[in-house]
């Protein structure tokens, strides 16, 4: 925070009526202009009253428990723009008192000097009207309620003027002004970048925050959450969120809340996991994976399956989807639909009436929620062993799998997403690996076999490439008899689709690489599914550029199983020899020339042959 800042707000305020106070002096010793001195000391007495009025409010909102905190970011620019406007009138005030005749000559007063200074001043009567209003301190009646009239000190940015009056309302405000000012907010952010650096910079965070833990009032929870969610899609915004104890917050309503705020919380969640590490350690701190994943798995192990919340009203799910990412007016549209559907006695507790809310809820508002929390847990456990290892230790993983399983769409791409995080993550720790992925683990098999399912029966490459890409990571757990994985990643870097017949061979690169304890036999299971046939053809149609991955493989296959007849049927060895004369990063041309050397053992009558399988 800024120096200035450091300062109490009646700090601030002092210096301006101390300004004033000098100005009607100097009104009274002047000798010349007396009539436009006269102006500006009726200027400056309607300052120093409105000033005194501010001065009043702020320490008896300091000084009252009952009171909201005052929101200060306008009244102190106010406070200082008005100071510099009563030290031009000062300055000006005093030239006009009788001094020598070379002080006279020297000091040249005009009248348009007089014109200058009193546009000055009333603006800063227009600024202190403005400021007084949104705050209600003349006590008019406005009870801190929106105020749209632009501030003089704003004019140049209007943008400016409605943030302040729409924070100041959330703020201080009554509740219905309070919901009103925050979808106004959420709409100003939903506009563009800027306009959320401006709420941020204003200290908009705070109140947003405080508006969401209002449990009482859904609404005040839906409006808030919009308004957070169209804010952090930024590192720098996140954090700031991050700062002012969001994230406790947001767990905190995902544990009691609705399940229209819940899915709000959890869209949270999303965007500040996805754009802030921090914020995922956070998140991990306070535990936020457990309701994720009780809200996710609700409904999914009964025998009334998820799968038939995805053949209702898909319209419906279409329409909440809009109206919770609209600003103002969407999420004005949505608190009456809202208000309509439910009836929240104010102050009651939730505790015994939720799971009877939750069950007679529209099934496409649970869709809805089960959709966000799995965007959360992709975005959690992307990057972060740590929020891997608290989705595993809980019922998380039979989850994913059991709805990978049963739905379609958003919700099931998003679940499949989180397990390759999940898969990513343990690929490089050994012990989540061996924790979460052990062969007689149910939750592993359920995940392998939709994992497997999918590359085999779905044709889509969206979903086939993250099932690759996890079953890829995943290549050091299985056991030189778990052929089954193989065959599959075989067949799939025949595909036409060139991204996954080249993610396919990424993944059998993992089965096959050194690294992996059982490569030997995994490269002899890659050929004995008709693999050198397969990753030759996908060599033939891939670019020069492109090749590396296919060709690492191949390379692989070479070295661990040199003396099968498929590479001497194949002419592997004239193939690497071609590609070795081509341009390569030099970590594959060294392995390209290890593999040319030790097929050289097997097949060195192949050399007279030159049919190049390369394009």
């Amino acid at each position: 925070m800024a120096s200035s800042e450091e300062k109490r707000v009646e700090d601030e305020l002092s210096y301006p009526i101390l300004v004033a106070e000098r100005v009607r002096s100097a009104v009274d010793e002047a000798d010349s202009f007396k009539l436009e001195c006269s102006e500006v000391s009726k200027q400056v007495d309607r300052l120093l009253q409105m000033l005194r009025t501010l001065v009043r409010f702020a320490t008896a909102t300091a000084t009252s428990a009952a009171a909201p905190p005052l929101y200060e970011r306008p009244i102190r620019r106010v406070a200082a723009e008005t100071a510099k406007n009563l030290e031009r009138a000062l300055i000006l005030v005093r030239k006009c008192k009788r001094r020598s005749i070379l002080h006279r000559v020297v000091s040249i007063v005009s009248a348009a000097d007089f014109r200058k200074v009193l546009g000055h001043l009333d603006a800063s009567v227009g600024d202190m009207k403005w400021l007084l209003s949104i705050l209600d301190a003349d006590g008019g009646g406005n009870g801190g309620g929106i105020v749209i009239s632009l501030a003089p000190i704003a004019s140049n940015d209007p943008i400016l003027s409605w943030v302040w009056s729409f924070i100041a309302s959330i703020q201080m405000g009554q509740l219905n002004d309070r919901i009103e000012a925050a979808n106004e907010l959420a709409s100003l952010a939903q506009d563009n970048d800027r306009n959320k650096k401006i709420i941020v910079e204003e200290c908009g965070v705070p109140p947003l925050l405080k508006l969401f833990k209002e449990v009482t009032s859904p609404l005040a929870q839906i409006a808030s959450a919009t308004a957070l969610c169209h804010l952090a899609n930024d590192l720098e915004r996140v954090r700031v969120i991050v700062d002012e104890l969001g994230v406790p917050a947001v767990v905190q309503v995902l544990s009691d809340s609705s399940m229209r705020v819940q899915t709000l919380a959890a869209n949270l969640v999303a965007r500040m996991a996805k754009h802030d590490p921090l914020a995922q350690e956070e998140f991990a701190r306070e535990n936020a994976i457990r309701p994720l994943v009780t809200l996710l798995s609700f409904d999914t192990f009964v025998d009334d399956p998820l799968g038939q919340l995805g053949k209702q009203s898909i319209h419906s799910i279409v329409q909440i989807n809009k109206e919770l990412g609209k600003g103002s007016r969407g999420s004005r549209q949505f608190a009456n639909s809202y208000s309509n559907s439910y009836s929240f006695v104010e102050g009651s507790s939730r505790g015994g009436n939720q799971r009877k809310e939750r069950e007679n809820e529209d099934p496409a508002v649970k869709l809805l929620l089960k959709v966000s929390c799995a965007e959360a847990l992709w975005m959690l456990a992307r990057g972060s062993v740590t929020n891997s290892r608290k989705i595993t230790e809980t019922k998380g993983m039979l989850c994913l799998a059991k709805i990978v399983q049963n739905e379609q769409g958003e919700l099931q791409f998003n679940c499949l997403m989180t397990i390759m995080e999940i898969t990513a993550a343990a690929e490089s720790n050994a012990d989540l690996r061996r924790a979460a992925f052990k062969t007689n683990s149910p939750a592993a098999k359920a995940v392998v076999e939709q994992l497997l399912r999918i590359i085999n029966e779905v044709d889509s490459p969206a979903l086939q490439i993250p099932a690759m890409k996890s079953i890829g990571a995943l290549a050091r757990t299985f056991p030189a008899r778990e052929t089954r994985v193989i065959k599959p990643l075989v067949t799939q870097m025949g595909s036409r689709n060139a991204e996954v017949a080249d993610e396919a061979a990424v993944a059998l690169t993992k089965f096959a690489s050194p690294d992996n304890f059982l490569h030997v036999e995994h490269s002899k299971s890659i050929i004995e599914f008709n693999g050198i046939p397969t990753l030759m053809r996908l060599l033939r149609s891939t670019e020069v550029t492109q090749m590396h991955h296919g060709l690492t493989l191949l390379c692989y296959l070479a070295l661990h199983a040199g003396n099968s007849e498929s590479l001497e049927q194949a002419r592997v060895l004239t193939v690497l020899e071609g590609a070795d004369r081509t341009v390569l990063p030099q970590h594959i041309k060294e392995l390209v020339s290890r593999a040319i050397i030790h097929l050289n053992l097997y097949h060195a009558g192949m050399n007279s042959q030159r049919i190049s399988y390369l394009p």
